[in-house]
């Protein structure tokens, strides 16, 4: 019997010093091929069921962007399942919010939107879940600034806080220029946005259910030029990306055919050119599929 446990640990060990190893191995490739180009980059990547990791400049904040909508949707589903609301209610559209700086009122330009159905419906009422779809699917700052205004930027980040999240900040909604101007932005670091969709692949967001509705979401994503770009057809992906000025930002879970599934996050800023950055980020994406298909 003490041979078969001590036989069983030996393997056991083999195991995770080969895991280690090849996430050493992954880890320096993906870093000395980020080196060759211009620009700052972070990168996480998680397989819960095989244990391989890749952390490069994780904990390094970067303006988020869009990603800030993941957790803004998250925060949408945990106060309608406390019943604050329900998702099939309606509220009605304005294009008028205010700075977090001094109250003022300031409007989004449809012309610097990714989205602009909902500016041809203000004053018309549309339902909380659909305002979640629009904002993650196409990214709709409209639709974004709406949600903040129902749940509060305050609570989003509390609620990150709750998931582990612990440097991710959701100052504000989009646009507000007198914040930005100010510095005051909302951030993340690629370890946090990883960890909230390793938890949400493990339904561990708000509920099993909630979990499930968010990620079907995030699946109908149309923005695809860097997490599944160069994956093949049949492999899907759940994510949520974010572009300001020299910023582009993926994140989200990779889902094999086979059955498994990986959460990944590559940040990139102060790149030169935007064609290039994108080929890079690609193919960072599918060095770690190719290390772990």
């Amino acid at each position: 019997m003490r041979n078969r446990i001590s036989l069983f640990l030996f393997f056991a060990l083999l195991t995770n010093v080969a895991i280690s190893q090849t996430a050493t191995t992954l880890t320096q490739k993906i870093s000395a091929e980020l080196t060759k180009h211009k620009g700052y980059y972070a990168v996480a990547f998680s397989e819960s069921s095989s244990g391989k990791t890749v952390f490069i400049n994780e904990r390094e904040f970067f303006h988020a962007a869009s990603t800030m909508k993941t957790p803004v949707m998250i925060e949408v589903f945990k106060q309608a399942n406390a019943g604050k609301f329900s998702l099939t209610d309606s509220v009605t559209l304005k294009n008028e919010f205010k700075s977090i700086v001094d109250g003022s009122l300031f409007r989004l330009d449809s012309l610097v939107d990714s989205e602009l159905v909902l500016y041809k419906r203000i004053g018309k009422k549309m339902v909380i879940r659909d305002l979640v779809y629009e904002m993650i699917t196409v990214s709709s700052n409209f639709a974004t600034n709406m949600l903040i205004d129902l749940v509060g930027a305050g609570n989003v980040t509390q609620s990150m806080r709750e998931l582990g999240a612990k440097d991710m900040k959701v100052l504000r909604g989009v646009e507000d220029t007198k914040a930005f101007e100010k510095g005051l932005n909302n951030t993340t670091t690629a370890y946090d946005l990883m960890l909230i969709f390793a938890k949400m692949a493990q339904g561990e967001i708000v509920n099993q259910k909630a979990s499930k509705a968010m990620i079907e979401i995030l699946l109908d994503q149309k923005f695809g030029t860097v997490i599944p770009a160069k994956l093949p057809a049949d492999v899907k992906v759940a994510h949520k990306t974010g572009a300001f000025g020299k910023v582009r930002h993926d994140s989200g879970i990779v889902y094999l055919p086979n059955g498994r599934h990986y959460s990944i996050v590559i940040l990139s800023r102060d790149w030169e050119d935007e064609k290039e950055t994108l080929e890079l980020l690609s193919d960072v994406s599918k060095m770690i599929y190719d290390a772990v298909k």
